[in-house]
């Protein structure tokens, strides 16, 4: 079970949120059986995308962050309801490549840089909001930092880090965004720069014992913050067999009656590894719907 904590300011210019995802991630590798540099990437992804729904208004209210720099791990995605709550896929779990040269596990080298960074917001209207932005970095927290920057014109700084033991079960996992409103005075920022450039990597301060609340205070250190919520939040997909039959029913016909010639149609979410099951008659049943 993960944990959220946000953080404001006395005068309410600027917000910090700090995750303690560890259990999120090691769901994440129990779940999609990826390597340890695909656990690091799609763990950042995942952290992230908690962080952002995290601050949505409406309680059903959603948002998917994907990824695709072709790297060799091909696609990433990270759906988060308004809880924070989050579910994830990679096209390719399984990606072996050399450390960075910093001898870290190289994300930047899995994901790639050649490609786009697309936020879908489904706020309850007509439309989702959309936002794309080339991908700058490929270790994903400077390409949120930059999303946040040129789309939503969200002066922010996003930290995100994912630590795998040699059995590629997950240390530490954690992260933190700092959001700043235009209203922020310079001398606010000023201090915010300061902190961020005195603080170690989140993991490495994980590893020191911190928790996400002392993160996010730290972050905010000069500012007097106070601690604004406190949540659990958990990898949760909400796939049932329900929503896989209006999935099926949006194919279209024909290749509805192809499916009907087998006996047992298997089908498989992604987010979870949940297998649902489908007779011939059902489907049948699905086409005069």
């Amino acid at each position: 079970m993960g944990r959220i904590v946000r953080a404001i300011s006395a005068d309410a210019s600027v917000v910090c949120s700090a995750i303690d995802g560890k259990d999120i991630i090691a769901e994440i590798e129990k779940i999609h059986k990826t390597s340890a540099v695909v656990t690091a990437a799609l763990g950042r992804l995942t952290m992230a995308a908690s962080l952002m729904g995290f601050g949505l208004k409406g309680e059903k209210d959603t948002v998917t962050v994907r990824m695709n720099g072709q790297g060799p791990c091909g696609s990433l995605i990270a759906v988060s309801d308004s809880f924070g709550n989050v579910k994830s896929y990679v096209q390719n779990p399984v990606v072996e490549i050399p450390l960075n040269k910093y001898g870290k596990l190289d994300v930047r080298g899995a994901v790639g840089t050649d490609g786009i960074l697309s936020v879908v917001k489904d706020l309850g209207l007509k439309e989702p909001y959309v936002g794309q932005v080339p991908i700058v970095s490929g270790e994903i927290a400077e390409d949120i930092t930059n999303y946040l920057a040129t789309s939503e014109q969200v002066p922010s700084v996003c930290a995100l880090g994912v630590l795998v033991n040699p059995d590629l079960t997950v240390k530490q996992a954690g992260g933190y965004l700092i959001e700043l409103l235009p209203f922020a005075k310079d001398e606010v920022i000023d201090t915010i720069e300061k902190n961020i450039n005195s603080m170690q990597s989140v993991t490495t301060l994980m590893e020191q014992g911190m928790t996400c609340e002392e993160i996010a205070l730290k972050a905010l250190e000069g500012l007097e913050p106070n601690v604004l919520d406190d949540f659990q939040v958990n990898y949760k997909c909400d796939c049932s067999k329900e929503r896989v039959e209006k999935a099926l029913v949006s194919i279209g016909e024909n290749d509805l009656r192809e499916m009907a010639e087998d006996e047992i149609t298997e089908v498989n979410c992604h987010f979870c590894g949940k297998n649902y099951k489908f007779t011939s008659e059902e489907i049948i049943g699905l086409i005069k719907k």
